[in-house]
């Protein structure tokens, strides 16, 4: 009885429920995208699907990540997500893996999955997503996000066009809803599709956005679909050197003064400077010591925000009265 709306539909049927339950489906960052896409895979019956992130819930996720609650706010995204989509459908299994998506682990994790959905919103990992693909023969389902405007594809699918075939010089510039802001909405319809790109291509059904990629503006209400296409040298030559680390390494304005970057490891571009001290904002805690309080600290994040959010933790709960917030991020501090 719980899938009996979906088994009516020819596309379905008892055969492709059962499909549907042998399926199993790696979604990477359960944030405004992975939320809805992994509520609706969950509420079709997906038999497997893996939540990795290794984020905390913070209350400016939930006008967007609406799997979550203000009780929520402090606890592990993948826990809490795991707990949440247990309650929708018990039958299914769900895999919560709290952390972060790195080289190490990319290939070990892909293999355990038929498919693999890209939540992020960092050109790092999307890139490390595309690459540990190319190297497990795995296909993906690719979306971004920017303010009221999103992008949507499905990459690796059956010998087509890769992420590289369409990105294949890389941008020292991250542009992420902490920094320009965003509707609710646009991830919630674009983390629905990524879904419904995802039951297509379990069932077969459909035509799969391969060598396509979907612009759509949900302010507006505009559309369109570009072709993509392929450029086999990008493939071949991850699948000769393997995974292309994304770095790129940028020099401080001024090398005068001390600064704190709780910025998770992950991101990018990275400060190649001995005047930088680099502890992500969920380690701080662990590491005042490291932290001078005699002289100022310039801290720093992607947009001004996070850093904001470390100043006031140091303040009030360790009696810093050094720190100075760099608002606007790094950016704001570096040569380029």
């Amino acid at each position: 009885m719980r899938y009996n709306r979906q088994i009516k539909l020819d596309e379905v049927g008892s055969s492709g429920q059962e499909k549907l339950r042998n399926a199993s489906v790696l979604i990477v960052g359960v944030g405004g995208l992975g939320c809805p896409a992994a509520q609706y895979l969950a509420g079709a019956g997906v038999g497997k699907i893996g939540l990795i992130d290794h984020d905390k819930v913070s209350i400016t996720n939930l006008h967007r990540q609406v799997l979550y609650d203000e009780f929520d706010v402090g606890k592990s995204k993948a826990l809490v997500a795991k707990e949440k989509l247990q309650r929708l459908n018990g039958e299914i299994e769900l895999v919560a893996i709290e952390e972060a998506l790195t080289i190490e682990n990319a290939e070990k994790l892909f293999n355990q999955y038929d498919l693999i959905i890209d939540g992020t919103d960092n050109f790092e990992t999307k890139y490390l997503i595309n690459d540990a693909c190319i190297l497990t023969g795995k296909a993906w389902i690719y979306a971004s996000i920017y303010k009221n405007e999103g992008q949507l594809s499905v990459f690796n699918y059956q010998n087509g066009p890769s992420y590289r075939c369409l990105f294949p010089k890389t941008t020292k510039q991250n542009v992420s809803c902490e920094a320009t802001g965003v509707l609710g909405v646009t991830p919630g319809i674009f983390g629905m599709l990524q879904a419904a790109e995802a039951l297509k291509i379990i069932l077969d059904a459909g035509t799969v956005l391969s060598g396509k990629l979907k612009l759509m503006n949900i302010l507006y209400g505009t559309e369109q679909v570009l072709n993509i296409q392929k450029r086999p040298e990008e493939i071949r030559k991850i699948k000769n050197e393997g995974i292309i680390p994304f770095r790129i390494v940028c020099e401080l304005k001024d090398t005068g003064k001390t600064y704190l970057d709780v910025r998770e490891d992950f991101e990018q571009p990275k400060v190649n400077s001995e005047k930088v001290i680099h502890i992500p904002l969920e380690k701080l805690k662990d590491r005042l010591k490291d932290i001078p309080d005699m002289e100022e600290v310039l801290v720093f994040c992607q947009s001004g925000e996070r850093s904001q959010e470390a100043i006031e933790i140091l303040q009030e709960d360790f009696g810093f009265r050094n720190l100075k917030n760099v608002e606007g991020g790094i950016e704001k501090i570096i040569n380029g």
